[in-house]
């Protein structure tokens, strides 16, 4: 019994048909950078699922629009990250500990201890023991997104959440954090 089959259909492109064990029903996936994966349970043969996918044609072409939006930001965080500066550990180190002891005094903060670290998916974390994690990248990006993390963590040292009340709180040390936190997703953390 075959197994997998790829099969171009009209106005979606290749598809991708597996024959899976666990599936019950016939499923449809579309993700970025993988295209369209339909699983098939056993009692279905592959002409099934094909006119199962052109049933649902629009819906697939909805997604696969979605995806390529979101493959093409993800090109353009690459493009972004790629134009930055780099920075040794310990240049990164020294620019950022300096920066969070002068906005933690400028503004009445403390902390415990603080770790540079060069991590793959957070800016920053605050631990419950008010430890202050810093990715040695912040210290690639412009001044005034590194103070916003900076000052997001600073915060967590006094409100362990995210609710209305930190974001108040973040607004009084930097005016419109929620819109600089939008600015800071264009320069997510990517994996090249």
């Amino acid at each position: 019994m075959q197994k997998s089959t790829i099969i171009d259909i009209d106005g979606i492109g290749p598809v991708l048909f597996e024959r899976s064990k666990r599936a019950r029903h016939l499923n449809i996936s579309v993700k970025p950078f993988d295209g369209v994966r339909v699983a098939i349970p056993q009692s279905f043969t592959f002409r099934m699922a094909e006119e199962f996918v052109e049933h649902k044609a629009e819906w697939i072409r909805k997604h696969q629009q979605k995806m390529l939006a979101f493959e093409e930001e993800h090109e353009e965080r690459k493009r972004i990250c790629a134009q930055l500066p780099q920075l040794d550990k310990s240049a990164a180190r020294e620019r950022l500990v300096a920066r969070l002891e002068y906005l933690s005094e400028r503004h009445s903060f403390s902390y415990n201890k603080v770790f540079i670290r060069n991590q793959k998916t957070l800016w920053g974390s605050c631990s419950f023991k008010n430890n202050i994690s810093l990715n040695m990248k912040l210290a690639e990006l412009p001044d005034e997104l590194c103070d916003y993390v900076i000052l997001h963590e600073l915060v967590h040292t006094r409100i362990k959440s995210h609710s209305a009340y930190f974001w108040n709180e973040l607004n009084r040390y930097m005016s419109d954090a929620k819109a600089v936190d939008k600015r800071l997703r264009k320069y997510r953390l990517v994996v090249a």
